[in-house]
């Protein structure tokens, strides 16, 4: 793999960018892979496995993340390591937990369940971390005195959407390591394949994608009319003002 194509960017979507190249160019699966930050194995999901409910593809040569002489000269080349054009604008957070969809707050509840049944070796700073919570939340459900425990089922907060299994393995084998547990004691009881568990993870972020985009719509729409409300006013105080007496 090519230095230069490790250090660059990843597009800002890279699962929905990676479905458009293999839907529209002849370009190779790791070719497709390295240029969106993915595992090889995720765009052969997309490909094969998941064509019948998959990502909605976005054009990286609209968003001028690549070109299409660039695209061309890949086709042309399976050794060639595609090149981002213009990189994507970052938004970065230095403080404060995750961010979670308005859509998915109301299920960390279920995930942190979840977690706290499934694998009590993950520390509260972790789960915290992870979920984006607090630790009140977190000793609230554990101890059952949490508000709306009644409500609250254990739920696995890949499937709510609430992190990426990748990142759930991670935290895992962390606190497992910690621990001193071995790998098969953590995944005792899980006999799923490395690719059906991904597969799992690539619907589960399609529906997050897909809800974020809808909510996005929805506030856009809002905006579009408040701001059109706001004009509306503003013209009626300039006939009555000033102008309406000259």
């Amino acid at each position: 793999m090519a230095q230069g194509a490790k250090d660059q960017p990843t597009p800002l979507m890279p699962h929905a960018t990676a479905t458009w190249l293999v839907d529209n160019t002849a370009l190779s699966f790791e070719q497709i892979a390295e240029f969106c930050g993915l595992h090889i194995l995720e765009v052969q999901a997309m490909a094969d496995d998941l064509a019948g409910s998959k990502y909605t593809g976005r054009d990286p040569v609209h968003s001028g993340e690549l070109t299409q002489e660039e695209i061309e000269r890949g086709q042309a080349d399976v050794e060639y390591r595609l090149k981002m054009q213009k990189a994507p604008v970052e938004v970065t957070r230095t403080k404060g937990p995750r961010y979670t969809p308005v859509s998915k707050r109301q299920d960390k509840p279920d995930g942190i369940a979840w977690i706290l049944r499934s694998h009590p070796e993950v520390s509260d700073a972790q789960i915290s971390k992870l979920i984006g919570t607090t630790r009140n939340t977190i000793t609230a459900i554990r101890e059952r005195t949490h508000w709306n425990i009644q409500n609250i089922q254990p739920k696995d907060p890949v499937t709510l959407g609430l992190c990426s299994q990748r990142e759930l393995d991670a935290v895992v084998a962390k606190a497992a390591k910690r621990a001193g547990i071995t790998e098969g004691e953590v995944v005792a009881g899980d006999d799923r394949s490395d690719k059906e568990k991904l597969i799992e993870e690539l619907r589960a972020e399609r529906d997050a994608n897909e809800k974020a985009a809808s909510e996005a719509a929805q506030e856009a729409e809002a905006e579009a009319w408040l701001a059109a409300r706001r004009e509306a006013e503003q013209a009626e105080l300039g006939v009555e003002g000033p102008e309406a007496d000259a």
